[in-house]
């Protein structure tokens, strides 16, 4: 993620940080999969050291504190606001751009939901978290793939993340160097009243940061216009999420 646009990113973040928990509702689902995902594919329930990586207001953190001891965790964010998170768990606090920062040494577990998809190239990160963990560490991260918000993609908005990739590229990323114990992607549909609740619901869970539209009158209801009339339902108007992820260990 360059410099501007991670600072429009953690704008976007920080100002959605009081609404997000509540609005993510996708994200909080796609952090029990991952936990539930860890639990089935055999992760040891101690854990040395540990470092969440886009923690943000807690989703995945507190799912892996009530699920796995930890001794020693590291959560990290773009947006300083996300310190309360570290604070309400009793783990560090590392902030700053995931991609850039120094991570703690010896990890014996490396987790993030939700965030490699603002990275522009999730593979290089995905690489550097194996070469990161110790001998039986373990990996377990969300993104999403290419068919996420694919209406907004179609009404022309610019708010696209730059690190959408499909599973097979999580998994291709670690290959030779870890063992994938799950892997998949899924697609959920979700509904609103209308073109302004989608953006509402964009707002309150800051994933617009990347867009620079400023809304007028016109340009709004031509918006409005064109997505009721690519996307409208009998249930209101829809919403893709694409949801992908992996979990993998690395032999040792």
């Amino acid at each position: 993620m360059n410099a501007p646009i991670a600072d429009r990113v953690q704008r976007s973040f920080s100002r959605s940080f009081r609404s997000y928990h509540d609005a993510a509702s996708q994200q909080a689902k796609i952090a029990d999969h991952l936990v539930q995902a860890m639990r089935k594919g055999g992760a040891p329930h101690r854990f040395a050291t540990g470092l969440e990586l886009g923690c943000g207001t807690g989703h995945l953190s507190q799912r892996l504190c009530r699920t796995f001891d930890i001794g020693q965790l590291t959560v990290n964010d773009l947006s300083p606001e996300a310190a309360e998170t570290a604070i309400s768990i009793g783990a560090g606090f590392l902030c700053g751009n995931a991609e850039t920062v120094e991570w703690p040494f010896q990890l014996n577990l490396i987790a993030s939901a939700s965030m490699i998809q603002w990275l522009h190239d999730p593979a290089a990160f995905l690489q550097r978290a194996a070469n990161a963990l110790v001998p039986g560490g373990w990996l377990a991260v969300s993104g999403f793939g290419p068919n996420q918000y694919r209406e907004l993609v179609k009404v022309g908005s610019t708010a696209k993340a730059p690190g959408l990739c499909p599973s097979r590229d999580l998994a291709a990323a670690v290959e030779g160097q870890m063992e994938v114990v799950s892997c998949g992607e899924s697609t959920s549909v979700v509904h609103f009243d209308s073109p302004r609740g989608v953006l509402k619901h964009l707002r309150r869970t800051g994933v617009n940061g990347r867009a620079q539209k400023v809304w007028t009158k016109s340009s709004l209801a031509q918006f409005s216009d064109q997505y009721v009339w690519h996307f409208g339902t009998e249930f209101g108007v829809s919403l893709t999420y694409n949801p992908t992820w992996i979990v993998a260990r690395k032999p040792g």
